[in-house]
């Protein structure tokens, strides 16, 4: 396997399992185990940029590779949504919307790319300005990972063992704030695939 050639697609991967590391870290309740946790959260998002930038440094951008980094994505942000709301973290509401958002959206976008269109780049089956700014610009795609991993680092973090009481309930109530801006950005990144989803069925 040519690893230059692949190094977009690997790092997508190994993304996943950092996540999943991070995760199963949650169920030791110790401060190591959270802090621990934390950073490697801090690496899985900071991963996500790494292999957009890896495929076009290396000119290796392709249907396959977008498809990657999408189906990624989502397993590491319904993993997260999902522990959360086992740990009680949030309402079970958060991985429904979630999941149910990556459904619908990577369901159109399937037949999409049937039709040779992608979810972002030259290819992208959003075919209005609207529609490209909401999915594919670098403000919406920015704001959204932010709130993101923001909410996911300060949950971990509000629930560490090492902080008192008063501290823990602060940054919980900014990680929950951050939470539902996050989800919300979910549901509206996928009205533009919805809206435009007809012309891919005449």
């Amino acid at each position: 396997m040519d690893i230059k050639k692949n190094s977009a697609n690997i790092v997508s991967i190994v993304r996943v399992f950092v996540a999943f590391a991070a995760i199963a870290l949650l169920y030791f309740h110790t401060t190591t185990s959270y802090i621990t946790a934390f950073v490697l959260t801090i690496i899985a998002f900071w991963m996500d940029g790494i292999d957009g930038f890896l495929a076009r440094k290396w000119g290796n951008s392709s249907p396959l590779g977008a498809v990657m980094d999408i189906l990624c994505d989502r397993i590491v942000e319904a993993s997260y949504w999902i522990a959360f709301a086992v740990f009680g973290w949030l309402p079970i509401i958060f991985p429904l919307i979630c999941v149910a958002r990556a459904f619908t959206t990577d369901g159109i976008r399937s037949v999409a790319l049937s039709q040779g269109m992608t979810a972002f780049g030259e290819s992208s089956m959003q075919s209005t300005a609207w529609g490209k700014f909401i999915c594919s610009s670098r403000t919406m795609r920015g704001s959204y990972a932010v709130a993101k991993a923001g909410a996911f680092m300060l949950l971990i973090l509000a629930y560490a063992p090492c902080f008192s009481e008063h501290t823990a309930d602060i940054i919980r109530t900014i990680a929950v704030v951050l939470a539902w801006i996050a989800i919300i950005f979910c549901v509206v990144r996928a009205v533009p695939v919805v809206a435009e989803s007809g012309k891919l069925f005449k």
